[in-house]
């Protein structure tokens, strides 16, 4: 009797292997043209990496972005024209946002995760198996920094946790004392302070609204604050009752000053 047992590594007719994920789809946005050329070249040697599209500034990411709709977008700083703070909040509302920059000042660190970032490499601090390792973990949530970036981060909590005694009321950054953000970042922050004084949220609860109007959704908030999604959801029902409204696009009006202030309360 013939011998019909599968030959040793053939596949069972019966349990095909699992399909192979869809590649990684990448935007590396830089002005320097040989940065964005050898970012390229590394990533597209990976069989799970597809360089889809490249931008000089930030006006151009947030049209390409548009266009290809990468899954990770690498984003400098300073670029000409629209730099990468500005560009920011536009491209989290579509993609994994890592910041690859030069830029290693502590104020630009917690702009960039204000704005959005699901990390923070400065170059000449990381490995190419690291950035690929970036790369892939930003589509899970897993948010990578460099030792530059790490240690602002921890020195901007420690900061806080020393001026606030309450932890609820621990901000992950000044609103009153970031200089380095981009003119929309400051428009929605002055807007914010204006139009929201009414309402006695709390600072944690203010800082979650700024957020809210920035355009963040609540998995980009929680991973800016460092807290979970359901706590982020927590806060945003008592926001919402406290602004007495139903929507976070309601919420955003009043809070930013364009809505009538019939309703505004005091919490």
């Amino acid at each position: 009797m013939p011998d019909r047992s599968p030959h040793p590594g053939a596949v069972h007719p019966l349990f095909p292997p699992p399909p192979r994920p869809a590649p990684v789809r990448v935007m590396v946005a830089d002005d320097n043209p040989v940065v964005r050329a050898g970012l390229t070249a590394l990533l597209r040697d990976r069989d799970d990496i597809d360089v889809v599209a490249e931008a000089a500034d930030g006006r151009e990411a947030c049209e390409a972005a548009a266009r290809h709709r990468p899954d990770v977008v690498l984003l400098d700083v300073r670029m000409p024209g629209v730099d990468g703070l500005a560009a920011l909040p536009h491209l989290a509302r579509t993609a994994h946002v890592l910041m690859l920059t030069y830029s290693h000042e502590a104020a630009v660190v917690r702009a960039a995760l204000r704005g959005g970032a699901g990390g923070y490499l400065v170059h000449g601090e990381f490995t190419v198996q690291e950035l690929v390792s970036a790369v892939r973990d930003v589509t899970l949530g897993r948010a990578h920094f460099t030792p530059t970036a790490a240690t602002a981060v921890l020195e901007q909590l420690q900061k806080s946790a020393t001026a606030h005694d309450e932890a609820d009321s621990i901000p992950l950054i000044s609103l009153t004392s970031e200089e380095s953000l981009s003119q929309l970042q400051s428009t929605v922050r002055a807007s914010g302070a204006e139009g929201g004084a009414g309402y006695a949220l709390s600072g944690r609860e203010a800082e979650i609204m700024d957020l809210i109007a920035s355009g963040m959704n609540n998995r980009q908030i929680a991973a800016t604050c460092f807290i979970s999604e359901k706590t982020v959801k927590n806060h945003i029902n008592r926001i919402f009752a406290k602004l007495h409204s139903s929507s976070r696009s309601e919420a955003a009006a009043k809070w930013l000053g364009t809505a009538g202030t019939s309703g505004r309360g005091v919490g």
